[in-house]
């Protein structure tokens, strides 16, 4: 057995693919969905009794009291799913003993119990952590400008940035491993630099013969949804590694295993794969505390809707940095907040609703002034597309408003020239969306090959 809970698909991947992910114990219970009800969990329920342990109740204070009590035992046992930390863990770190390893990881990389990766393997019985590694935001993920290494105060090692003078890890900071682990919560967005910091520091390793481990963790936005263009081939760069979809619905061990296998990065590359993870989870249904991956991705909803909120930044478009409420809400001081709401609203876009917030951002671009604004409510999140929210609104702030929202500049994150062209020459944003269908049904098979999870 190679994996537990592994999609069968039809196109079964190449073996050398999938030789170094973590097999984990199969003898665990299938966690369903939350939403399903575990048929143990209402043992005589049709008589109206309730078995607690070595007690038959019938009464009502009886049954409210198990219920209590069986909603408490799923939510800490059975319905929380465990981060490839947490196996690592629970496997005793035996797959890094004996090596030397240097960590790329920051602020969210946490165990079940609230405990650092970085404490984990500094005391994990005969590994040696020898440097750490951090991406775009620092290691307290608090920091919204290019950085320099410093020392980490709990363990006294060298903390090298990997987002100041360089990208990537050079010689000098590789000096003396064998090994690099990455344990970093992802946004599940294409130019989320998190991704791309990955894929540089896996194409180092590749290079010094240097073992790369990725301790996986949840897609806030799931894995089932993919949307959004495809990145230009001429287009790479620190906010868009490979040709993939803005939401490439992968987790971020999946991700690493189709960036190695298919831009030929060939590093020695380990998976370590959750439990208990299911494709059409969002971050909420995980039972893992949300911990802001950076400084303004403050909240699982506007984790929903920034990958097509994000894009409009460069045209012109506060999306609520500054705010209370980031990509929860966007605007500037020359857009009518109702005008553009009433009109929002009118297309009917699945699973939001859009309301007239005027706003002032304390930072950031519009900084001090008064924007007319719009908040964004998310009803039912499996229904949204931000990509479609995204382009209606640059559809509607171009017609509206020529002088003021440049859509050309959206190309450094929607990374699609064909896209960017169509939106200029007035396309309605449902007839871009449909031509992307067939570029994403090819990434659809080429992205099954990689699954790990159900």
């Amino acid at each position: 057995m190679l994996i537990t809970h592994a999609t069968q698909c039809d196109n079964a991947i190449h073996r050398k693919a999938f030789q170094n992910i973590i097999a984990i114990d199969s003898n665990q219970e299938e966690i369903l969905p939350t939403r399903i009800l575990a048929p143990r969990r209402l043992m005589a329920c049709a008589v109206g009794l309730l078995i607690f342990p070595g007690i038959l109740a019938c009464s009502a204070a009886a049954q409210s009291a198990a219920a209590k009590h069986a909603n408490r035992k799923s939510t800490s046992r059975a319905g929380r799913v465990r981060t490839g930390l947490d196996v690592l863990e629970s496997q005793k770190f035996a797959p890094l003993r004996g090596k030397h390893i240097g960590v790329i990881t920051n602020h969210t990389g946490l165990d079940s119990q609230g405990k650092s990766t970085i404490e984990l393997l500094a005391h994990a019985p005969g590994v040696q952590v020898v440097a750490i590694f951090s991406p775009e935001h620092g290691l307290g993920g608090q920091l919204d400008e290019r950085l320099s290494s410093n020392k980490d105060p709990s363990t006294g090692l060298q903390v090298f940035t990997l987002y100041g003078e360089t990208l990537r890890p050079t010689d000098e900071m590789l000096k003396g491993l064998d090994t690099l682990v990455f344990d970093i919560q992802d946004a599940g967005v294409r130019f989320y630099t998190y991704t791309v910091t990955m894929a540089y520091a896996m194409e180092e390793a590749a290079k010094r013969h240097i073992a790369f481990y990725v301790l996986d963790r949840p897609n806030p936005l799931g894995g089932e949804i993919i949307e959004g263009p495809i990145l230009d081939s001429d287009k790479t760069d620190f906010v868009g590694y490979y040709p993939i979809p803005v939401r490439y619905g992968l987790t971020i061990g999946e991700l690493a295993q189709f960036f190695n296998s298919e831009n030929h990065v060939n590093a020695d590359l380990h998976v370590i794969a959750m439990k208990n993870w299911h494709r059409n989870f969002f971050f909420e249904s995980t039972g893992i505390r949300w911990i802001p991956p950076s400084p303004n991705l403050r909240t699982i909803k506007g984790s929903i809707v920034y990958p097509g909120l994000e894009i409009l930044q460069n045209a012109g478009v506060s999306v609520g940095r500054g705010t209370e409420a980031p990509f929860e809400e966007f605007g500037a001081p020359w857009m009518d907040g109702e005008k553009i709401s009433s009109a929002l609203n009118a297309v009917h876009l699945p699973g939001l609703k859009f309301v007239t917030q005027p706003f002032i951002p304390v930072s950031g671009l519009y900084a001090g002034r008064r924007c007319g604004g719009v908040a964004i409510r998310i009803g039912d999140r499996s229904a949204v597309r931000a990509m479609s929210m995204g382009l209606e609104i640059a559809d509607l702030l171009q017609k509206i408003y020529p002088q003021n929202f440049d859509a050309s500049k959206t190309i450094v994150l929607l990374g699609s020239s064909d896209t960017v062209q169509k939106l200029k020459g007035g396309t309605p944003a449902v007839d871009i969306v449909a031509s992307w269908q067939s570029s994403l049904a090819d990434y659809d098979k080429t992205r099954r090959r990689y699954l790990l999870y159900k």
